[in-house]
């Protein structure tokens, strides 16, 4: 089974639990064996055959003991952002032989500031948005979800014990609205904000989605980088932002690659609201330039103002790098529609 099959499966979507977009595991009905930290870590887990801890085998997952009581473990994560639940795929890679034999999954909307205490008491609202499904050892188990509410929180019940090595929420993001100023600058392509990276020509070394993650990228693989171009043409990415706007700053950030970042690059936008757009359709649109080719530095930020021309409203927002190379975060700030 490989290692990117969740994300296949639920391609188009984001892990909204993962730890780099802050998600949670705030509270479990047990982990002796293994922290439930580690479900929201990102990669599939690795297993080191002598390593022991004074609790017995180290493994890098969530792992409860044995239960010799009535009942089944759970463990209570607030998603880092809230949204919609498309896909779930709770992974038991090297979990073999302690494996849990079945797995539900919850949800709630809370606010933010709830406590694992307080969500764990009887006074919430949990519903089931996965029954009880049985789990296969040492694999990702990927399950649809149907639900379209927008949850804040999950609740991964295990039985009867176990360990589970990832977990991964696959949905799409719902901003509150309702927080946002009248005319404040935001980052519409920010995937706090909603934005999607919906197409890109090549994505050999780093993915696409990376572009609009929170932060600055940890390192070179954080950020999106394409293969040597050894012909002719350039490479491209199209963001769809969050909701649309009309776009008064830029930041294009090449953050750790030094030797391989785009020797210049350059910025259209489209206003494509409620259509399709991915690299079949891309080329339909009416894309209007906002930044002309410009000369990129190597581990620099750039930021774009001044520079940029006139125009529309943007729902869609092309970077197009040339020939080839490594961008490790797209900021688009603008105002909402």
């Amino acid at each position: 089974m490989t290692s990117d099959q969740g994300a296949a499966a639920f391609s188009g979507y984001i892990d909204i639990a993962a730890e780099h977009v802050g998600g949670k595991a705030m509270l479990a009905s047990d982990e002796f064996f293994a922290a439930k930290e580690n479900l929201l870590k990102p990669g599939r887990s690795i297993f080191i055959p002598d390593k022991f801890t004074d609790r017995g085998k180290w493994m890098d997952g969530w792992e409860t003991r044995r239960k010799r009581t009535p009942g089944y473990d759970w463990c209570i994560i607030k998603l880092g952002l809230p949204g919609i639940i498309k896909g779930i795929d709770i992974d038991t890679n090297h979990f073999l032989g302690n494996n849990p034999s079945y797995a539900s999954i919850e949800a709630c909307s809370s606010p933010e500031s709830s406590s694992g205490q307080k969500l764990a008491s009887n006074n919430t609202k949990w519903t089931e948005i996965l029954p009880k499904s049985p789990l296969k050892p040492g694999s990702q188990n990927l399950f649809p979800v149907s639900s379209t509410d927008r949850w804040t929180h999950i609740r991964l019940n295990i039985y009867p014990d176990g360990g589970v090595a990832r977990l991964r929420i696959y949905g799409e993001v719902l901003p509150d609205w309702s927080k946002m100023k009248k005319n404040q600058v935001i980052d519409l392509a920010a995937v706090e904000h909603g934005g999607i990276v919906v197409a890109a020509s090549d994505m050999f070394f780093g993915s696409k989605e990376n572009l609009i993650m929170p932060g600055r990228a940890q390192n070179m693989g954080n950020g999106w980088e394409t293969k040597r171009r050894r012909g002719p043409g350039y490479d491209w990415a199209i963001v769809r932002l969050g909701r649309p706007g009309q776009v008064k700053k830029i930041e294009v950030d090449t953050n750790h690659f030094k030797g391989n970042f785009p020797d210049t690059c350059s910025i259209d936008i489209c206003d494509a609201a409620g259509k399709p757009l991915d690299a079949l359709t891309w080329a339909e649109f009416d894309w209007t330039e906002i930044l002309a080719k410009t000369k990129l530095n190597a581990h620099s930020r750039h930021f774009f103002q001044n520079e940029l021309k006139k125009s529309g409203l943007a729902s869609h927002v092309r970077l197009n790098i040339y020939p080839d190379g490594g961008v490790s975060r797209l900021r688009i700030f603008g105002i909402l529609a």
